[in-house]
């Protein structure tokens, strides 16, 4: 097997178990800061003991030495687990992975005012087209009763944090950001079970909990290795696959619709997406 197959392998893997994350969400019947705390305790305790097991502590150590950027990626990135599960309980599936999708135009965004990157035409056409869909999403949040402009604000909001977060790591390229995930969600675990009661609801549905920090933890393994063998424009184009495929999952196990609007939305911003990527990996090829 080639490096680039590999590398292909790998990351459609890690996108087929992170899919099933909003249906873990919907089927586990517990509040929304609890199913985070548990998400984020064995999926974290997960990837601690990987790191730990195959780059030591001192992996950790070199995190830490970043500062002020590694704490403020530690910051989004533990905000953003507790925003996905309210953003998936107060909104609809679809809508949340639809903005989640936007990521990119963020991205873009941030490192143009931090980094002081140019923003290519290609870019420009793009944000447009996705901004475009978002509003459409936004405009059929009353199509039905699962989704909320609430839960809309949220997982804007979450999208806006992994951006910031992956724009943060960017200036610190030379040091490996993955232990900094465990540090992330478990300090998001600890802080969440200061404030709510985890232990009820734990008993009764172990193997959802244990199953979806499971997925969560491994998934975020194979997704940070993925990108090792093959390029940031493959890579985004197979996350995008997640956009489809967990509310179709979602649709089919729970007979949650969507709504029109919603995979209107959602099929301009993919579409605008995946043309933006295609376009990058043939330009990326000729030079």
């Amino acid at each position: 097997m080639t490096s680039h197959s590999k590398g292909v392998l790998i990351t459609i893997f890690g996108v087929l178990l992170v899919v099933p994350d909003a249906l873990f969400i919907r089927l586990i019947e517990a509040a929304p800061l609890v199913t985070a705390f548990w998400r984020g305790l064995i999926a974290g305790f997960i990837i601690f003991a990987l790191v730990l097991v195959f780059q030591g502590w001192g992996a950790f150590l070199a995190v830490l030495r970043t500062g002020r950027i590694g704490l403020v990626y530690v910051l989004l990135l533990g905000t953003t687990n507790i925003g996905f599960v309210l953003a998936i309980a107060w909104t609809s599936v679809a809508n949340v992975v639809f903005i989640l999708a936007a990521m990119p135009i963020f991205a873009t965004i941030f490192s143009r005012i931090f980094l002081g990157e140019p923003i290519r035409l290609r870019m420009v056409v793009t944000m447009a087209a996705v901004m475009g869909g978002l509003a459409i999403i936004a405009a059929g949040s009353h199509e039905n009763d699962v989704s909320s402009w609430q839960g809309d604000l949220c997982a804007l909001l979450v999208c806006a944090s992994y951006a910031g977060a992956l724009t943060a790591v960017r200036c610190v390229k030379d040091v490996s950001m993955i232990p900094a995930i465990p540090c992330a969600y478990l300090g998001t675990a600890l802080i969440l079970g200061l404030i709510s009661i985890p232990g009820p609801d734990f008993g009764p549905q172990w193997p959802l909990f244990l199953a979806h920090g499971a997925f969560i933890g491994a998934a975020s393994c194979l997704l940070t290795l993925g990108p090792r063998y093959i390029k940031s424009g493959e890579v985004s184009l197979l996350i995008l696959l997640e956009s489809i495929l967990a509310p179709l999952l979602v649709w089919l196990v729970i007979g949650e619709n969507p709504g029109q609007k919603a995979l209107l939305g959602g099929v301009i911003v993919i579409s605008a997406l995946v043309l933006y990527n295609i376009h990058s990996i043939r330009f990326s090829q000729e030079r």
